[in-house]
């Protein structure tokens, strides 16, 4: 980061001003207090602070609770003071990030159009007359305006994904549980998700890492499992909707979304046309069922009392759903159990789905003729995927019918990050370091090497490439009698051994167990002395079995020693 976090914040008030755009916020800090924060992150910084997301300037949705900020949910009579931020706001606050205000929304998250607010409709970026999509429409226009950084928004039917789409920005909607939402407003409790909005992938990644991990307040917060993937095979195979199924996109739409195939194509992933109508009937549980009854339990106590205060189409929304019997919604519990078998059979040998992130890009004059059946239609891709408990990446991808155009990677629980390593191939980014911080890091020298035959032992239980690396000059490297061929790599000792070269890999702690179970004689696990005076597991051989093998330390590594065998 080439300024300070100072200068940062100055630039940031200086665009706020230059863009006009006070419907963005609910609250927004005076730019003195902010400062003073920031200068004393400066001064953290130059005692040495480790702070991975010095200076980033974060907007918050007004739904999620800042510390000594109202929390309105863009309901003034609703509001409430918090004294502690919620948690995954003061994650990133410990990790230098810096809040800039609160921003506008549709009323109790419950829109994916951005105009069911008090303080007015949120224009889009870079078509004031289109709207920006909701219901986190702020956040996603402070970012895309360059204002702020990074900006949390809340995603229960796409709200942190079709506004993404709409400005043209990344938008995160990880696994359920992942980033717990306590000190949210809920909308629906348990379909929920905190979702993180930036202009590139990798700034987006940074900032859910920080934010990820349970929390005692939220029962249904998660972690990570044993065997959670931490890539995307070099061949992802990715699912793609039939012609019938891109029915609502326009001529340049579905031209967009082909592109965006064509795009990953070429990256290398395999793709095969699916029908993702089971889908797409599933969605339709969300509003059309009795799941919406989460919504009154929300806060349908509240606007009951005084239904003036509330948007009236939001109001009629939540308020439908108070006399919806218990067994109702029993009964649409266990058809969405059913749906999600079905979702499984259906991505069964996939590693991703690729959709279109939503429909169309309505005028902010259409949606106030339809506040409803736009909306509607405008969830079309998103609805279903907390309810199937699934994650999501939005990327943008071009453009169609003169405004911003993005694609949904999307993947089940737990697949973050394959998700993200697809949508890099998207974007261009360097594929991002592994979003979980469960993974073992692993050398390996031989067979399993990358175009070697056992590599894909690793890729196929979701291991990670990290890097080249090299041992301290303390080694032996021997050329084994084995199917298929590999070397064994022994300790013997500066006053003998060499730098021999290998490969770092990341993978979980269960793919690392299968590994050590597996591990034919004369091979085992234990620690391997780097270059670097670092330690790290990896493949080391019995000296005994190595001493009737080849001895080849004298190319340096296993890649070297066929090379030269092969001439």
């Amino acid at each position: 980061m080439t300024q300070s976090c100072a200068e940062r914040v100055t630039a940031a008030y200086r665009r706020i001003a230059e863009t006009d755009r006070p419907e963005v916020w609910i609250t927004l800090r005076p730019e003195a207090e902010i400062l003073a924060e920031a200068r004393a992150l400066d001064e953290h910084a130059m005692a040495g602070a480790e702070l991975p997301l010095l200076g980033r300037l974060l907007a918050v949705k007004d739904n999620i609770d800042v510390a000594g900020l109202p929390t309105t949910a863009a309901c003034p009579a609703y509001a409430y003071t918090p004294d502690i931020s919620a948690p995954a706001v003061q994650r990133l606050l410990d990790a230098g990030a810096l809040v800039l205000g609160k921003t506008n929304m549709d009323q109790f998250a419950t829109g994916l159009v951005g105009t069911r607010s008090p303080h007015g409709p949120v224009r889009a970026a870079l078509r004031p007359e289109k709207i920006s999509g909701g219901s986190s429409s702020g956040s996603a226009v402070a970012v895309a305006l360059a204002i702020a950084d990074i900006a949390l928004g809340t995603d229960t039917a796409g709200s942190g994904r079709v506004p993404a789409a709409f400005n043209g920005i990344v938008g995160i909607k990880p696994t359920l549980g992942l980033v717990p939402t306590t000190g949210v407003v809920p909308a629906a409790r348990s379909y929920d998700a905190v979702t993180v909005f930036a202009r590139t992938l990798t700034e987006a990644q940074q900032a859910l890492a920080v934010m990820t991990g349970p929390d005692d307040g939220d029962p249904r917060s998660r972690t990570w499992p044993d065997d959670v993937r931490l890539a995307a095979p070099e061949h992802p195979r990715i699912a793609i909707p039939r012609d019938e199924d891109l029915t609502p996109l326009s001529t340049e739409a579905r031209a967009a979304f082909q592109k965006a195939v064509k795009r990953l194509e070429a990256a290398g992933a395999d793709t095969t046309t699916v029908d993702i109508s089971p889908l797409l009937e599933a969605a339709k549980l969300l509003y059309d069922g009795a799941l919406v009854a989460e919504r009154y339990a929300a806060v349908g106590n509240f606007i009951t009392r005084d239904p003036s205060v509330a948007d009236p189409t939001v109001a009629a929304i939540i308020l439908a759903a108070a006399d919806i019997p218990a067994h109702a919604l029993a009964t649409d519990q266990e058809r969405l159990d059913h749906h999600k078998t079905t979702a499984h059979r259906l991505l069964s040998g996939f590693d991703a789905l690729l959709l279109p992130t939503t429909t169309e890009h309505p005028d902010i004059a259409a949606v106030q003729t339809d506040p409803i059946g736009i909306n509607k239609r405008l969830g079309t891709y998103t609805n279903f995927v907390n309810l199937l408990d699934m994650a999501a990446v939005a990327v943008p991808v071009g453009e169609a019918d003169g405004s911003p155009f993005g694609v949904s990677i999307i993947t089940r629980a737990f697949e973050d990050q394959p998700a993200l390593d697809i949508a890099a191939l998207l974007t261009g980014e360097q594929a991002p370091t592994p979003l979980p911080s469960t993974g073992v890091d692993l050398a390996v020298f031989g067979a399993h090497l990358r175009g070697q035959p056992l590599n894909s032992q690793l890729t196929g239980a979701g291991a990670r490439y990290s890097g080249e690396v090299t041992t301290a000059a303390a080694y032996s490297l021997t050329a084994l009698d084995t199917t298929p061929a590999k070397p064994g790599l022994i300790r013997v000792g500066p006053e003998t051994g060499a730098e021999i070269a290998g490969e770092r890999w990341i993978l979980s702690p269960a793919a690392l167990g299968r590994f050590l179970s597996a591990l034919p004689a004369p091979i085992s696990l234990g620690r391997i002395e780097l270059a670097d005076d670092t330690w790290i597991l990896g493949f080391q051989c019995d000296p005994h079995a190595a001493a009737s093998g080849t001895d080849i330390t004298g190319h340096g590594g296993w890649r070297a020693y066929l090379k030269a065998t092969a001439l």
